[in-house]
């Protein structure tokens, strides 16, 4: 897994709370267990006026102008500005996959499903949670201002504008060191891999009828 240390990257604002899984990413691409090749489908039915299919050439695909990822001034956005409960619905893992494909590296909200909250984490992604106020404020700002872009620093657990205001976010101490050393579940298991090689050595000698 890609670790998340700083970022410096230009914001999307999707402005629509209670935005859920199959919105992320719909069930049809569910066939496919590989982590890559879901961002051309993120948003689907919002981005496109077609129904997309596994393995869509998207190209050409009719597109919808008035969604976000569709404007020109958000394309290489790596930061996603949203609302309340982002990421309900089914416990999909595709849905943080899809967004990462993509490109998006954080995602600001003021709250995030369960779930969805714990597999960004497992996924190279940082979800920061900002209380209402300071994310209508940054919607408005981004509104204003083409190019809006915010440094965010994982170790400082810190959101900076470019007017040079910084805001806190509170983070999980686990998750933390995790996410900055890019370890998944597995990762993580690796990093005892000695451990666990020196207990297999000794239950053999102890217990050769097991193996």
């Amino acid at each position: 897994m890609q670790a998340f240390t700083t970022l410096k990257g230009l914001v999307a604002p999707l402005d629509r709370a209670n935005v859920d899984t199959d919105a992320i990413i719909p069930k049809q691409f569910l066939k496919s267990i590989r982590r890559t090749g879901y961002g051309p489908y993120l948003f689907d039915e919002w981005r496109y006026e077609d129904r997309g299919e596994p393995g869509m050439d998207c190209t050409n695909r009719p597109r919808r102008d008035d969604f976000v990822l569709n404007q020109p001034r958000y394309q290489g956005a790596s930061i996603l500005l949203t609302r309340e409960n982002f990421g309900c619905g089914s416990s999909r893992e595709h849905a943080p996959w899809a967004l990462l494909d993509y490109g998006f590296r954080c995602i600001i909200a003021p709250g995030f499903a369960d779930i969805f909250y714990n597999n960004c984490f497992k996924n190279g992604i940082l979800p920061v949670v900002l209380d209402d106020a300071t994310v209508d404020r940054l919607f408005a700002e981004c509104a204003a201002h083409e190019g809006y872009m915010l440094d965010v620093d994982l170790e400082r657990q810190t959101v900076t504008t470019p007017s040079g205001e910084v805001l806190h976010f509170e983070v999980d101490d686990f998750r933390k060191h995790c996410l900055l050393n890019g370890l998944d579940d597995i990762g993580l298991t690796l990093t005892h891999a000695d451990d666990i090689r020196a207990y297999e050595e000794r239950r053999r000698r102890e217990a050769p009828w097991l193996f």
